[in-house]
């Protein structure tokens, strides 16, 4: 049996929460998995997310405890537990990095509380809450090779996303970028040498009319399988 956390506070009103347990259910069968919603407060305790293949830090925010969903993300990257980040998801594991491997200790997130110099996730010039647009993926990168192309398009919830001020600064520490939009503004990221570390400010869940799992989303069930198995590479 392979499991899989869900990290996020499942509510009816996000499109998200509803998808994401009928694409899993697609796998399921294939790949045995064992599927748990763990809410952001009981994540706080690193306990919660012990024994999983899988941890899916799942869009929603504002998250009911932000330390919850960066206490997921730095224990699927310092765990080397397959992670996938989306939209909330990519925010917040770009807030865990930046605090615990950048020494940017005070990076904030502007969503929960008012502008300040050391805010890392600001809101977006423009909202791409219900958009879709087109993403140009690295070569060579996880997400180029998962999904087979150099370029992708896909939608979007949210209206918040990094500072470029500080793009440089999680490069440098070993955060790559790897998915961009037609201005050059980022759109997904990755961990080299992690067995899967990929966090996207587009939402895969939300591809197609929701039958048919997305790329990413099937490349990061078969990285828990792989762990489930006791083989950790990608």
């Amino acid at each position: 049996m392979k499991t899989i956390a869900l990290v996020g506070d499942r509510s009816p009103a996000v499109r998200a929460h509803t998808r994401i347990p009928v694409l899993l259910d697609v796998l399921r069968d294939d790949e045995d998995l064992d599927v748990y919603w763990i809410p952001t407060p009981d994540a706080e305790d690193p306990a919660a997310l012990d024994g999983f293949d899988g941890i899916w830090l799942v869009p929603g925010s504002p998250y009911r405890s932000i330390e919850g969903a960066v206490t997921a993300a730095r224990t699927a990257r310092t765990g080397g537990v397959p992670f996938l980040g989306t939209c909330g998801g990519f925010q917040h594991a770009m807030l865990e990095f930046a605090r615990n491997v950048c020494g940017f200790s005070g990076a904030r997130h502007a969503e929960y509380g008012p502008a300040g110099d050391d805010e890392l996730i600001v809101p977006l010039a423009c909202s791409l809450a219900g958009h879709e647009a087109a993403v140009d993926l690295a070569p060579g990168s996880l997400a180029e090779r998962l999904l087979g192309a150099a370029r992708t398009v896909e939608r979007y919830h949210c209206s918040y996303g990094l500072d470029t001020a500080h793009l440089g600064l999680l490069a440098e520490h070993g955060m790559r970028f790897t998915g961009h939009d037609d201005t050059g503004a980022v759109r997904a990221a990755e961990l080299p040498g992690h067995p899967f570390f990929l966090a996207t400010l587009f939402q895969p869940e939300l591809a197609g009319d929701g039958t048919d799992p997305h790329p990413l989303i099937r490349g990061f069930v078969h990285a828990a399988a792989r762990r489930a198995a006791g083989h950790l590479a990608v």
